[in-house]
């Protein structure tokens, strides 16, 4: 039955309604695919796979907008494999079974199938089971495309009959390249400064197809005379920062802040810093991490450290954003010039160690209270010296089980403060051998 609107005409070139710019652009093989060519390079894994003729199924991990679909459909024009493109949103088991008997009789008539799967993370684990017997029996080759973390997202069972390869954000001189591709295919220069030009790239924050359509955008205005930076910015909003406050780009950016500051490096702390707070990290978040790098890596070489974290977190508090931001900015600024030590962390850690291993060893008896007088006669207490009593203070006993050797645990560093504790660890271990000797 005919639809109600439906005037009968046939859609001919003339009407054809205009392509978008990316769907225009899109590469014909694979040496038109701009960067990544730590994938594609005739040395990379995908160069060394197409060469020997031998191309197995793949898991292509990047952000957004940098090749994946476009790079898994050439490598099927290029393996003259039949290409099948599903996502995992909108993707069942019933639908998946049909795609796999599709493959099997495609396999049956002398063609193979390479099954792109979109957002592949998305499937759950029993799902991406249902994946295995049909790769192994070569029904179909697998490409999975995910912007999450394959270690975490993909069972290990994929991930052995996959190879993983990292898809990178564009760089400033892909992003020019595709400018040029972008005005040659369009007949004409942006009617921008190179400035302005500079800051539409960098808008697109190393996403190509983004950067695509803000192309498209400014090609259709209608402007006397080039506009510049600040013209460009008024009509056109910056794209958000990627930015995952429970994925990838959360846990990579916190590591980079507390390198930064265990690195001594204000300048680097406070740009991971920024990036995670314009991202729309919780301030509160962050002021528990500050304060773990003032215990873990200043500790004892600064002891003012932690206060100055947790006073910092207290005006947060008080003050709420922006403002009590800028504490927190302090404080990142003072531990990435504080003195360094992990002593008395790595000295936690080895007694942490020391004290499963010993299991159930119980304190030496000449430490151990004896309230009752069964506890006396079995020896408690007996023995135990009074460290008061001793001219210097300093009873030099031993604290450790019977029969263990004592260990170093805590090994004080030559800076800051904790200079002045190594000294004092020093002359307690001298004593220590003198009441030994004696």
């Amino acid at each position: 039955m005919a639809d109600l609107f439906d005037t009968g005409a046939k859609p001919t070139p003339e009407r054809e309604p205009p392509r978008p710019l990316a769907d225009r652009l899109r590469p014909q093989s694979l040496s038109e695919v701009i960067g990544q060519q730590q994938v594609l390079g005739p040395e990379a894994p995908l160069g060394v796979m197409l060469a020997s003729g031998s191309l197995s199924s793949l898991v292509f991990w990047g952000p957004p907008g940098v090749g994946k679909t476009t790079i898994a459909r050439l490598l099927a024009q290029e393996t003259d494999l039949h290409f099948v493109q599903i996502s995992a949103i909108f993707t069942g088991v019933p639908d998946l079974k049909k795609v796999f008997e599709a493959a099997r009789i495609r396999r049956g008539n002398g063609q193979g199938t390479l099954l792109f799967v979109d957002e592949i993370h998305r499937f759950n684990k029993a799902q991406q089971d249902g994946f295995l017997p049909h790769m192994e029996d070569g029904t179909i080759l697998l490409v999975g495309a995910t912007t999450e973390n394959p270690s975490f997202e993909l069972n290990a069972a994929l991930l052995s009959r996959a190879q993983v390869l990292v898809l990178e954000r564009l760089s400033a001189e892909d992003l020019e390249h595709l400018t040029a591709r972008a005005e040659r295919e369009l007949g004409r220069e942006l009617p921008l400064t190179p400035e302005a030009r500079l800051a539409l790239q960098e808008m697109a924050d190393g996403d190509g197809r983004a950067l695509l359509n803000l192309i498209e955008q400014v090609a259709a205005w209608k402007v006397a005379a080039p506009l510049d930076r600040e013209a460009l910015a008024a009509r056109l909003m910056r794209r958000a920062t990627k930015y995952d406050k429970s994925g990838d780009e959360h846990y990579n950016l916190i590591s980079a802040l507390h390198k930064s500051v265990r690195g001594s490096d204000p300048d680097a702390a406070l740009y991971w810093l920024a990036r995670m707070l314009t991202g729309g990290e919780d301030p509160r978040y962050l002021a528990r991490r500050i304060t773990r790098m003032a215990v873990e890596d200043i500790g004892l070489a600064d002891p003012q450290a932690q206060s100055i974290c947790l006073h910092a977190w207290e005006v947060y508090e008080r003050l709420g954003s922006p403002e009590g931001e800028l504490a927190l900015a302090q404080a990142i600024v003072y531990l990435a010039l504080a003195p360094k030590s992990n002593g008395a962390y790595v000295g936690y850690k080895a007694a942490m160690r020391l004290a499963k291993q010993s299991g159930s060893a119980p304190p030496p008896k000449h430490i151990l209270n004896a309230p009752t007088g069964l506890m006396k006669d079995q020896g408690y207490g007996a023995g135990y010296a009074y460290d008061h009593d001793a001219e210097d203070g300093f009873s030099g006993q031993n604290y450790f089980p019977d029969g263990m050797e004592r260990p170093p645990l805590y090994q004080p560093v030559e800076r800051g403060f904790e200079r002045e504790l190594k000294k004092r660890l020093d002359y307690f271990a001298r004593l220590r051998a003198q009441r030994e000797q004696g």
